[in-house]
């Protein structure tokens, strides 16, 4: 139970930091308008999350079912990542004009229930997201292997993608200014990257799925109390 949320724990960091507009709005709130604004921010970025993933998992339920032991689907998954990793690699190319522009442009609103609409869809809004979900949703059932080890690593994934969050809110005038035109366009490349290569290696597991067994093997031999 632990391990599968302790998995999800490393992707909703790598999530928290995707750099785009509402990474720029959070820090932007936290540093004009406080910590509680951009609390509230935050939790209509997530529900965007909680739908995205909502839809995404049930739309791909009963196929982890029926093909759960198919390498196809791991095939399937690791083409959506590898999709995800590209467009978002192909978008931290943007000249530093788009990227300073991106990061001046923010418009904070004052009342709580603004906040909350403007963060529900400035990540709602981008389709992306749930290409994304669904990819980690496959990237979930290869990772784990209890019942509900799916849902325990996308509780895992949303817990540090909230808190990590906080974190950024909380030292958001010091992070802010650390992020330089340059820092954010490496950022971007990297996280962007990052995310490709988990599309890679869930690909790898579907054209070698006898490798992927023998590993697997592997790891319950050392952990024989697991």
């Amino acid at each position: 139970m632990f391990d599968d949320i302790l998995a999800g724990i490393p992707f909703g960091i790598i999530l928290s930091f995707t750099i785009g507009p509402v990474f720029f709005v959070l820090l932007e709130t936290g540093a004009t308008k406080g910590f509680k604004s951009a609390l509230v921010f935050d939790a209509g970025v997530i529900l965007a999350d909680i739908l995205f993933i909502a839809v995404a998992f049930y739309s791909t339920e009963s196929l982890i079912e029926e093909v759960k032991d198919d390498s196809k689907f791991l095939i399937f998954g690791g083409v959506l990542l590898v999709i995800y990793g590209i467009i978002s690699f192909i978008k931290a190319t943007k000249s530093f004009k788009s990227i300073v522009r991106e990061y001046q442009e923010v418009h904070i609103q004052r009342d709580y229930g603004k906040l909350f609409v403007k963060g529900f869809l400035l990540n709602f809004i981008n389709i992306g997201v749930l290409l994304g979900w669904v990819g980690f949703i496959v990237l979930a059932n290869s990772l784990t292997s209890t019942k509900n080890g799916v849902f325990l690593f996308i509780c895992g994934m949303l817990g540090s993608y909230f808190v990590t969050d906080l974190f950024k809110i909380t030292v958001a005038k010091r992070l802010k200014s650390k992020l330089t035109p340059k820092r954010i366009y490496k950022t971007k490349k990297i996280i962007a990257l990052v995310i490709l290569g988990f599309g890679v290696l869930l690909l790898a597991q579907g054209f070698f799925p006898k490798e992927k067994a023998r590993l697997q093997h592997r790891i319950e031999e050392l952990n024989p109390l697991d």
